[in-house]
């Protein structure tokens, strides 16, 4: 019985192991945003140089629109299945993904991670001939604390950088729209994710820092029109972000679509295994149509 048991758990791990290794395979190989090395690197670890991945739909379902994907994790860490997974479901809708590997705490701190998304929309439209993408199609789309990071670049973004010789530098990093789902938006209390503003600001930020990196605070007409979508018993972040963040649009004039569930914990990605929350990349699909950026 023993014997059995033990070649069981052998074949369970075997399979388990071929499994991880697939996935990894299968992922595409990462694309330094600085080939030679990001700006205020620590290091050349891999931790050390932000990077993308490259997903894109078959060449004859292509819509020629992209999306930069930030993960969210407390800028601590990235999700994989806010990554990974969001790119696959936005290649079935004929979008170009690029998946971001930005900077994180408590190694690094603002600005670094703001560098690292704005680079990645910079590189991107600098792709376009390449990635067969349009410039003016070239979203954000966060979870989490990727949201905040989503969010800085809808309202931190500039037209280019007539000032250097890198040519990506001197193209615009505005996001033609944003995707916010379940975001930090605010540094403030009491609606901040504290572990969030502790890894992306440090422990004791002063309140000019806090204020600048409210995005709530930093939305003006030329802010990209925004989806949201959030959760009435978020208990990790609560609803009061995206709330904050639709009401600055609206003020400002902004168009934007928000949906808010009844129930759904935080962090459910695509929710696959909830029946009502699932719902929410049909109503998104939906959004980007009207924006072209679907067929």
């Amino acid at each position: 019985m023993k014997q059995i048991l033990r070649m069981a758990f052998l074949i369970s791990s075997l399979l388990f192991t071929t499994s991880t290794l697939s996935q990894t395979t299968n992922e595409p190989a990462p694309i330094p945003l600085w080939p030679d090395g990001a700006p205020g690197a620590k290091g050349s670890k891999p931790e050390d140089i932000p990077s993308i991945q490259l997903y894109q739909p078959p060449a004859e379902a292509r819509t020629g629109a992209a999306i930069v994907v930030c993960p969210g994790g407390g800028y601590r860490n990235l999700a994989r299945h806010e990554g990974y997974d969001i790119a696959v479901w936005l290649n079935s809708l004929g979008i170009t993904a690029v998946v971001l590997k930005y900077r994180l705490g408590p190694t690094y701190k603002h600005p670094s991670m703001m560098k690292d998304v704005l680079r990645a929309i910079r590189y991107t439209r600098s792709k376009a001939e390449d990635w067969k993408i349009d410039i003016n199609r070239v979203g954000v789309m966060g979870f989490s604390a990727g949201g905040h990071l989503a969010s800085t670049a809808a309202t931190h973004w500039d037209e280019g950088q007539s000032d250097t010789g890198d040519g990506i530098d001197r193209l615009s990093s505005r996001p033609t729209l944003a995707i916010l789902c379940y975001p930090v938006i605010t540094m403030t209390d009491p609606f901040t994710h504290a572990g969030s503003r502790r890894n992306l600001l440090g422990e004791s930020p002063s309140p000019v820092l806090i204020e600048l990196m409210s995005n709530e605070k930093q939305v003006n007409a030329r802010t990209p029109p925004t989806f949201l979508f959030h959760t009435e018993d978020d208990k990790a972040v609560p609803l009061e972000n995206s709330l904050l963040f639709a009401a600055a649009l609206r003020k400002a004039g902004v168009p934007y679509e928000m949906h808010i569930y009844e129930k759904g914990r935080h962090g459910v990605g695509l929710a696959r295994d909830n029946d009502s929350l699932k719902s929410w990349s049909g109503l998104l699909a939906d959004w980007l149509r009207k924006y072209k950026f679907t067929s």
